[in-house]
């Protein structure tokens, strides 16, 4: 009888948890699910699909160009930029303003020689972010991140800082700033004002790089 006793009180108390899983019509009850963190993303930046455009003024004037990008990624944590890099081919650069073959030539060459990105010894300029601080409500089409990063040209880097417009969708993201650049931290003084250049052959000491990256799944992606 002791036996017996033990049992059906065992078998009611394995009736009574799994009735605590039922509700009152019989159906399961759900429980919470605990999500998995979102893991952290490095996308791809896509060359073919991204450009960076430069600009440059002068008394009287200025210039414009291209130079191509080698490679990138953009860092991703779910939705939010965390960090990322780029690379230029310095050796890419080209004026687009001249149209004149030779005149574009030696402008061309000139951008390449030593009195300014001196590309034979540094054929490549990087960025690397080291802040990414989204902008709160920000405005749609208006900046929506604070980027700052460390700029190295001519093998000299110096921090910079400058706001941007970041969009992810899905397995892409797209990043576009304009970065100002003060031409003389990276010992590119050619006819700046601050070594005695005449005032009417002066070059402005900063230039300016319209930067668009595209990442991750895209048109014309090698992934």
């Amino acid at each position: 009888m002791k036996t017996a006793f033990i049992s059906a009180g065992a078998l009611a108390l394995a009736l009574l948890f799994n009735y605590s899983d039922v509700t009152a019509t019989g159906n399961p009850v759900n429980k919470t699910e605990v999500k998995a963190p979102v893991k952290a993303t490095s996308l791809a930046v896509d060359t073919e699909a991204s450009s960076i455009n430069w600009n440059a003024k002068k008394v009287g004037g200025a210039h414009n160009g291209t130079v191509k990008l080698s490679k990138g990624t953009l860092n991703l944590d779910g939705t939010k930029l965390i960090g990322g890099s780029f690379v230029m081919d310095m050796t890419t650069i080209k004026d687009l303003d001249v149209t004149n073959e030779g005149m574009n030539q030696k402008l061309t060459g000139h951008l390449k020689s030593e009195d300014f990105f001196g590309v034979e010894k540094n054929p490549t300029s990087t960025f690397n972010i080291t802040k990414a601080t989204p902008v709160g409500k920000a405005k749609s089409g208006l900046a929506n991140y604070n980027i700052t990063g460390n700029l190295t040209i001519k093998g000299i880097t110096h921090p910079v800082t400058f706001p941007a417009t970041v969009k992810v969708t899905g397995n892409s993201a797209e990043a576009t700033a304009n970065i100002t650049v003060d031409r003389i931290k990276y010992d590119i003084k050619f006819r700046s004002g601050i070594i005695g250049t005449a005032a009417d052959k002066i070059i402005e000491d900063t230039f300016t790089l319209d930067v668009k990256l595209v990442a991750g799944k895209s048109s014309t992606a090698k992934l």
